[in-house]
């Protein structure tokens, strides 16, 4: 039995492309991965300071984020990473659980995705596991659907214009700067969630409280891959500590 079969996922999932020999990115379940997730942000709530979800006040709180996003959406789809060097755990036969990444706005028709939802759980960081997740993603996304993958021809990263950490992962993995979306989006109460925005005032009547952010665009597409941007991911999955 797949981990996937309970996925709502517009493109079948092979478990296969989706693993190494130090990483593997599974399903994200409420039921096995949720809590111990929860527990290990919520003593850091600047981790989504960025993004528009989250924090998360409560694991109720973040068991609903996964069911409306991950369940009901058949463009979203959100993967647990367990890192494989690490001793077996609750989470997983295989090794910890190490953060979360998400494929969301895929689409079928014109055969792209965007990766976000990226987070590496703060003991992870700065090890192997983030290359080798993206890395994983990004083998899925590009192999061909005859050979199990999705086959896309163009693969999207967004990221807060403020967040040079998001920025730089993308372009170390062969994405592309295509532009700034100015006034982006709006983070609602962003002052009390701690979001980071662009520092500028907002329009009057806004909402006390409200933040505004500007994104940076990046891209990466098949053929860029297939140009020798896969080579050099595979040398940076076995290069990363």
């Amino acid at each position: 039995m797949s981990p996937f079969d309970d996925a709502n996922f517009c493109f079948p999932v092979q478990p296969g492309l989706l693993a190494n020999d130090r990483v593997k990115l599974t399903l994200m379940t409420p039921t096995r991965h949720a809590s111990a997730f929860f527990h290990a942000t919520s003593a850091h709530p600047d981790i989504y300071a960025h993004m528009p979800s989250g924090p998360f006040a409560t694991e109720a709180d973040f068991v609903t984020f996964l069911q409306q996003k991950a369940l009901a959406d058949p463009a979203f789809l959100i993967l647990a990473i367990i890192d494989k060097t690490q001793p077996p755990s609750a989470e997983d036969d295989e090794g910890a659980l190490a953060g979360m990444m998400s494929f969301f706005d895929t689409s079928t028709i014109h055969l792209s995705t965007e990766i976000g939802y990226v987070v590496t759980l703060p003991p992870f960081r700065r090890t192997h596991v983030t290359t080798n997740a993206v890395g994983l993603m990004l083998q899925y996304a590009f192999t061909a659907e005859a050979d199990g993958g999705m086959g896309l021809r163009r693969v999207q990263w967004k990221a807060n214009s403020v967040n040079a950490a998001s920025i730089r992962v993308a372009q170390r993995l062969g994405f592309r700067d295509e532009g700034l979306l100015r006034w982006h989006m709006v983070f609602r109460d962003g002052v009390q969630k701690g979001k980071v925005g662009n520092g500028r005032p907002l329009p009057k009547g806004s909402l006390d409280g409200d933040v505004g952010r500007d994104t940076v665009v990046l891209g990466l597409c098949w053929d860029e891959w297939e140009g020798g941007v896969r080579e050099t991911v595979s040398e940076l999955m076995v290069r990363t500590v």
